[in-house]
C-alpha cells in the first residue's frame, strides 16, 4: 500500500502545477464510484460489509469493503481534508468537506434492478447540493448552534471542489457474467456506457463541477474471485504469466483506451473545466507483476473468503466445514495484494 500511496501523491502533484499557488487547496470532494471507494453506502444500506473489513487501520468496521484505507482515503490525506462521509449513511456523517456517493457493486449503466447506477448517483448529488444550499441559508441565522452548521457544505465551496469518479469495473464484469453474453458482445456495449459516463459528467459540470478526477478500470481479471469462475482458465492462451485471465483484461484495456479518447473529448466539450485520467490499471497490474518482490504472497490469493470448488465462503461469513474454518481473516493482511470480493483496498 506505500507503494500505491506514493503514485498517487505523485498524481497529486501533476493535478496541481495548474494551480497558482505552490499547494493545491480544494475544499471538499464529491465521489461517485463502486466498492473500489465506497465509504459506507454499502455498509448503511444492505449491511454487506462485517468484520474482519476494518481492523487494520479503523480497528472497527468503517463501511469500507476493506481492511484499511481506500485510494480515496488517501487523497482525502493528501490534500487535508476529513474521510468522506457516504450520502448513504445517516450516522456521524458531516458533509461540510463533501459527500461520497458511491455504492459497492455499481455500475456506470442501470443493468441490473436495484443498483445505484452512475446517473442515480449524480441525481442524488443534485437533491443533495439543492437541500444543503437551503439548509445553509436557514442555519446562517446566528440563532442556530454553529455545531449543527458546521455539518453542512458552503454553498460557495461546490464550485471549487474535486469531483472523483472510480467506476466501470462492473459493468464489464456483470457483462461477463450474463447468461450467454460474449467477449464481443460485452465488448460492443463499451460506447453506450462511456455515452452514460458522458451524460454524468455533463449533468455534474452543469452543477459547477469544474475539477474531474477520473480512474480507468483496473485489471479485473487479476481478481481471484473472477479467476476462480473464469471456466476456460486451463485452456492454453487464457491466462497470462501473471495467471490473470488475459482475454477479459483485454476488455477492460479497450474500455479503457475508449475512456481516455472520451477524457480527451470531455476537454474539448468543456474547455473551463479540468479532466485528470488516472490510469489505476497500469499501477495495479504493475504491482500484481511485482508482487514477489514487493513482499506480497501469490497474487490470485487473498486474505479474507475462500472458495472451494464452486462453493463461496464470503469474507466475515463464518462457516465450519468438515472441521475447517472458512470466512475468517488471515494473520496478516500486508502481505496480500489488495484486491476485490475479499478484503478490498
Amino acid at each position: 500500500m506505500n507503494t500505491m500511496t506514493l503514485i498517487y501523491i505523485l498524481c497529486f502533484f501533476n493535478l496541481c502545477v495548474a494551480c497558482p499557488s505552490k499547494k493545491c487547496v480544494y475544499p471538499a470532494i464529491y465521489n461517485f464510484g463502486d466498492s473500489n471507494s465506497d465509504t459506507g453506502a454499502g455498509y448503511a444500506t444492505m449491511a454487506a460489509v462485517e468484520h474482519p473489513n476494518g481492523i487494520s487501520f479503523f480497528g472497527s468496521i468503517s463501511g469500507r469493503c476493506c481492511d484499511g484505507r481506500l485510494i480515496l482515503d488517501f487523497i482525502s490525506e493528501e490534500l487535508e481534508l476529513p474521510y468522506l462521509s457516504s450520502y448513504l449513511n445517516s450516522v456521524g456523517s458531516n458533509y461540510r468537506h463533501g459527500a461520497n456517493f458511491a455504492v459497492a457493486s455499481a455500475p456506470i449503466r442501470p443493468i441490473i434492478a436495484g443498483l445505484t447506477y452512475l446517473g442515480f448517483q449524480v441525481s442524488q448529488f443534485i437533491l443533495f447540493k439543492s437541500h444543503t444550499k437551503i439548509l445553509f441559508d436557514q442555519l446562517s441565522d446566528k440563532r442556530t448552534e454553529p455545531p449543527l452548521r458546521s455539518g453542512v457544505p458552503r454553498t460557495e465551496d461546490f464550485s471549487k471542489a474535486i469531483y472523483t469518479i472510480d467506476i466501470g469495473q462492473n459493468d464489464i464484469g456483470y457483462g461477463l457474467q450474463k447468461p450467454n453474453s460474449s467477449e464481443e458482445e460485452v465488448r460492443r456495449s463499451i460506447p453506450d456506457i462511456l455515452s452514460q459516463f458522458t451524460q454524468a459528467v455533463q449533468k455534474l459540470y452543469n452543477e459547477e463541477a469544474r475539477v474531474f478526477w477520473i480512474h480507468n478500470t483496473g485489471p479485473i481479471e487479476c481478481i481471484p474471485y473472477y479467476y476462480f469462475f473464469y471456466p476456460h482458465k486451463n485452456e492454453k492462451g487464457n491466462l497470462d504469466a501473471n495467471g490473470c485471465v488475459k482475454p477479459h483484461n483485454e476488455l477492460a484495456q479497450e474500455y479503457n483506451r475508449q475512456l481516455k479518447d472520451q477524457v480527451f473529448q470531455l476537454r474539448r466539450m468543456f474547455p473551463l473545466a479540468k479532466f485528470t485520467y488516472v490510469d489505476v490499471y497500469t499501477v495495479k497490474y504493475t504491482l500484481i507483476s511485482n508482487a514477489r518482490n514487493q513482499g506480497f504472497v501469490n497474487p490470485l490469493e487473498f486474505c479474507c473468503g475462500s472458495y472451494q470448488g464452486n462453493e463461496i465462503h464470503y469474507c466475515g461469513k463464518k462457516s465450519i466445514k468438515n472441521g475447517t474454518v472458512y470466512g475468517i481473516a488471515c494473520d496478516d493482511s500486508s502481505t496480500y495484494i489488495p484486491s476485490s470480493k475479499g478484503m478490498d483496498c
